[in-house]
């Protein structure tokens, strides 16, 4: 699930801009990492899940999310105002 092929990119429907960023809040805002099923039935506004599955893919191949092998969907994107300073006053080494 980590690239997106040129068959893929042609067939269904596509998320829009407001559908990713919902997806997004909904797993950066859960306690614990749902399950799939879980999340989609958990969104407020609930697109088909065929385009559910494909905002997933997006998400999952642009190194913002992790889905482990229980099927649970993981926020890794680092995104954090403080976690981005800390890294930007570290020392390198190498």
């Amino acid at each position: 699930m980590a690239s997106l092929t040129t068959r893929s990119m042609r067939e269904g429907h596509w998320p829009n801009l407001q559908t990713l960023l919902m997806i997004e809040k909904t797993i950066k805002e859960a306690d614990i990492p749902p399950k799939r099923t879980e999340l989609w039935k958990s969104l407020p506004r609930r697109p088909m899940y065929q385009t559910f599955r494909k905002a997933l893919e997006y998400l999952d191949a642009s190194g913002k999310i992790m889905i482990d092998r229980n099927d649970r969907v993981v926020w890794v994107a680092v995104d954090s105002p403080k976690l981005q300073a800390l890294f930007d006053r570290a020392v390198v080494v190498r």
